[in-house]
This record gives C-alpha cells, structure tokens and sequence, in this order.
C-alpha cells in the first residue's frame, strides 16, 4: 500500500468506487445476512458437538496457567 501525502492528497474511488448505492446496500444485506447464518452456524456447532467444546475450554484453561506470571 503506498501513502499518498502532500497536495496530491486527494481521496482516490477504491474498487468500489463507481457501484450505485442500490448495490452497495444489496452487498451490506447479503454480508449481514452471511454474518448472521456465520453466528448461527457457531451456535449449532457448538450445542451439537459438545465434546469440542468442553475440549476448548480445556485447552483455554491450560494456556492461561502456562502463561500466568506469579
């Protein structure tokens, strides 16, 4: 990435630049769409295979001993 300085600073379109606001609030929908099946998708997983769970909880636990400063 460069960075642009002095009287040249002027704000340049990105790649996004010439989409109409139609489209940009169809690609935010979609995204928040995704996000929300992303989360609920986690959630599932997590009910479902809770053996992972309780082994990630575990491991979380033994990091947090290994790196404890007494």
């Amino acid at each position: 990435m460069t960075e642009v300085t002095g009287e040249d600073a002027t704000p340049r379109p990105g790649p996004q630049g010439d989409i109409s606001p139609e489209e940009v609030r169809e690609h935010l929908r979609r995204r928040a769409v995704f996000l929300r099946e992303l989360a609920e998708a986690r959630e599932l997983r997590r009910r479902v295979t809770p053996h992972r769970s309780r082994r990630a909880r575990i491991h979380a636990a033994l990091r947090r001993r290994t790196f404890r400063i007494n």
